[in-house]
């Protein structure tokens, strides 16, 4: 009997170290791509170019080399995911459609923080889709030019007294200015201009219709969209632009060289200080399709980075309500 026990038990094991083998020689045949995260004056992503068929899976070991970083996927429901130094993160992800996308790290781990990003070039027959241009495009915007308002309220409009105010609008007046189109392809200084020189709306003070202009910008955003933009600012503005929006965050201004490059070569990419959103010479003056076009472009000559590859179309929008929200006093 313990004979019997023996033999089984041996070949229990012989089994099991079978089995193990297996796996083990399974795991070497699945490719692995070990992805080092660094600061980016130190070379940021490496490999920082991938490849992957559509639907195949795509395996990831992530690691830092200096700090913490994370690894994100723009445009998509993909969590973001810590990368620590020492240790190793394993991540696979699957690609259904075609296309190249960006990876990017969220946490701010210097001035040249927004640098760090990749591509996933993910092959495949692509899906051919209708190209729609940006808005700033269709309507043939300079978003490098420097405008200035030449009139700003006396007071911060406000959107409670504006929407009082509004009311008192007739129907098809209120119908034009508070329309989605209108309020995207205008500054919040050519609505005023307009109002002011519209004969229906004469007995309205100034800072009545400043505050009727307040009340529009609100009425086209929606408070959940707000929330999530606050959260974006918080999380990819507000180091540069400062939480106040003052242009004063911590790394405003402070943009340098990554390694081996010169001021001279990085155009576009020069020490400028972040636009403070609280001017409202400068915020009143342009157009939530200037901003955007901005925001999903990059500002070129300013360090101002490419948004267009990290948000989606909605959440672009969204940010572009959030930042006029400083000019605004919001309703209670």
């Amino acid at each position: 009997m313990n004979e019997k026990l023996a033999r089984i038990f041996v070949i229990v094991l012989l089994l099991g170290g079978s089995i193990a083998i297996g796996i083990s020689w399974w795991s070497d045949q699945v490719d692995v791509i070990t992805l080092h995260a660094r600061m980016p004056e130190e070379g940021g992503w490496t490999p920082a170019d991938l490849t992957i068929e559509a639907g195949q899976p795509l395996h990831l070991h992530l690691t830092s080399d200096d700090v913490i970083h994370s690894f994100a996927i723009g445009q998509s429901d993909q969590p973001a995911v810590d990368i620590k130094p020492g240790e190793m993160t394993k991540l696979t992800l699957t690609f259904d459609q075609p296309g190249t996308y960006t990876f990017y790290c969220t946490r701010w781990c210097g001035a040249n923080h927004w640098r760090m990003r990749g591509t996933i070039i993910v092959t495949g027959e692509e899906v051919e889709q209708a190209d729609e241009s940006p808005l700033y495009l269709e309507l043939g915007l300079d978003i490098d030019a420097v405008h200035e308002a030449q009139v700003v309220p006396d007071e911060k409009p406000s959107v409670q007294r504006g929407k009082e105010t509004f009311a008192q609008f007739p129907i098809l007046n209120a119908q034009t200015y508070q329309s989605l189109d209108y309020y995207r392809s205008h500054s919040p200084e050519q609505v005023w201009q307009e109002m002011r020189g519209d004969e229906m709306l004469t007995s309205h003070t100034d800072q009545q219709l400043w505050d009727a202009v307040a009340f529009i910008w609100q009425s086209n955003t929606t408070p959940e969209a707000l929330l999530e933009a606050e959260e974006l600012y918080a999380e990819n503005c507000a180091a540069c632009h400062g939480v106040s929006g003052a242009g004063d965050g911590v790394f405003s201004g402070e943009q340098v060289p990554v390694t081996g490059e010169s001021h001279d070569s990085q155009t576009g990419h020069e020490i400028v200080h972040a636009t403070d959103f609280t001017d409202p010479y400068h915020i009143l003056s342009t157009s939530p399709a200037a901003s955007q076009g901005k925001l999903i472009r990059g500002g070129m000559g300013t360090g101002m980075p490419m948004w267009g590859v990290i948000s989606t179309e909605e959440q672009t929008w969204s940010l572009v309500s959030y930042l006029y929200s400083f000019q605004f006093e919001e309703a209670q």
